[in-house]
């Protein structure tokens, strides 16, 4: 492309320019909230921690702790550590969260439902809460003096 010579002392055309009108500015004042306080003195909250009540003359044993949790069965895996645990025992399940009391309805080892577990064996327990792992599952004894 060639470029255009330009004519010595020739004025370069501008481009007209459309002005616009300029609007003036105006504020619009926000009105101020206020935050009223409330009346009367401010109840704290109270953390109540849940501990599930045994019946006198019973004892805790300590039969295993739980490695894993599956919510949608709402089923727990509990290591047997110690004793054994039968359909029918009742049990308390005690966490950093939990902690519950209820009657054991189902076992089982590898889908097959089982009436005992004995230490060494990974059950499956169905619970009626959640659990997390680490949590201790306790068999309470009635009739046991406690130790």
């Amino acid at each position: 492309m060639k470029k255009k010579s330009r004519k010595a002392g020739s004025k370069t055309r501008k481009r007209p320019v459309s002005k616009k009108k300029k609007r003036p500015l105006v504020r619009i004042k926000k009105k101020k909230t206020t935050r009223k306080a409330k009346k009367g003195i401010r109840k704290s909250k109270k953390r109540v921690s849940k501990t599930t009540s045994i019946p006198a003359g019973a004892s805790l044993e300590e039969v295993g702790v739980v490695t894993h949790y599956f919510p949608h069965v709402e089923a727990a895996v509990v290591k047997m550590t110690k004793g054994s645990l039968s359909v029918g025992d009742t049990i308390i399940i005690k966490g950093h969260t939990s902690d519950f009391k209820e009657k054991v309805g189902s076992i089982q080892i590898d889908r097959v439902p089982i009436t005992k577990a004995s230490v060494g064996q990974e059950i499956g327990l169905k619970v009626k809460s959640k659990v997390r792992e680490r949590d201790v599952v306790y068999k309470i004894e009635i009739g046991r003096a406690h130790v």
